[in-house]
């Protein structure tokens, strides 16, 4: 499996850089492919809250991770105009899971000729997913679509993980990602603002491995309970090897 990793949103160059430098040396160490993954701009949320660095600086801050590690890039778009410009430096455009029914936003980023990352909706059956790829194909059809489950809502402030929708969407014949700390959130569900339980992030890291995933996608942060963004469900950086470690036992 392949490593999708990095704070959840970019809040200066330090944290950012000091992640992606470990993270490195961790994916080299277990000989993982890693994709780093940082979002300038956390624009789905309930109230108003931090958001990140916004589209100019945060771009400058991944390219130079891209620059000085030489790791491929991962970072999500909310708007069509911003697929042209964010593609001068990702190697994969996320469309977050709120907007995975945004018919002008999968197909701008497609255009892109970037690999494109589509999150099914919390409020999406896996088989769903067929329209979003369709999508894609109509304007570009050789453009890479990967397809990430991050859970399903199940009534207010709760997400479950339906482990079988990795294998329903296996059938459309694009890699399959598991989002672990998402999966975990509790939407609004600590005074208008996103809870998670990241206790419950290995367990459900391991599940997703034995049934089979191409990729594994996890926000880790040195001080995830000081984070501005999901605070409650991102890894802590420092135990994240032994957490993979379990995990790809799990593959072996």
């Amino acid at each position: 499996m392949f490593l999708i990793a990095g704070p959840c949103a970019i809040e200066n160059r330090d944290i950012t850089l000091t992640t992606a430098e470990a993270l490195k040396r961790i994916a080299q160490d277990m000989h993982i492919e890693l994709y780093f993954k940082s979002s300038f701009d956390k624009a789905n949320r309930t109230s108003l809250s931090q958001r990140g660095v916004g589209m100019d600086e945060g771009l400058t801050i991944l390219d130079e991770v891209k620059q000085t590690f030489g790791l491929p890039i991962l970072t999500d778009v909310h708007e069509s105009w911003q697929c042209e410009r964010v593609a001068q430096v990702a190697d994969v455009i996320q469309i977050p899971a709120f907007l995975s029914r945004q018919t002008d936003l999968i197909q701008a980023a497609a255009k892109t000729g970037k690999v494109v990352n589509i999150k099914k909706g919390q409020f999406m059956a896996p088989w769903d997913m067929r329209g979003a790829i369709d999508k894609v194909k109509e304007v570009a059809p050789t453009t890479p679509v990967w397809l990430t489950e991050r859970g399903s809502s199940f009534g207010y402030g709760r997400l479950v993980v339906d482990m079988t929708s990795l294998v329903e969407m296996r059938q459309f014949g694009c890699p399959i990602v598991f989002d672990a700390t998402h999966a975990v959130q509790q939407p609004s569900g600590a005074n208008g603002i996103t809870g998670g339980n990241r206790a419950m992030v290995p367990y459900l890291m391991r599940a997703a491995a034995a049934v089979g995933v191409d990729g594994m996608f996890v926000e880790v942060h040195p001080n995830p309970d000081n984070a501005i963004s999901d605070a409650a469900n991102q890894l802590k950086l420092s135990e994240l090897r032994s957490i993979l470690e379990r995990v790809y036992e799990v593959c072996r």
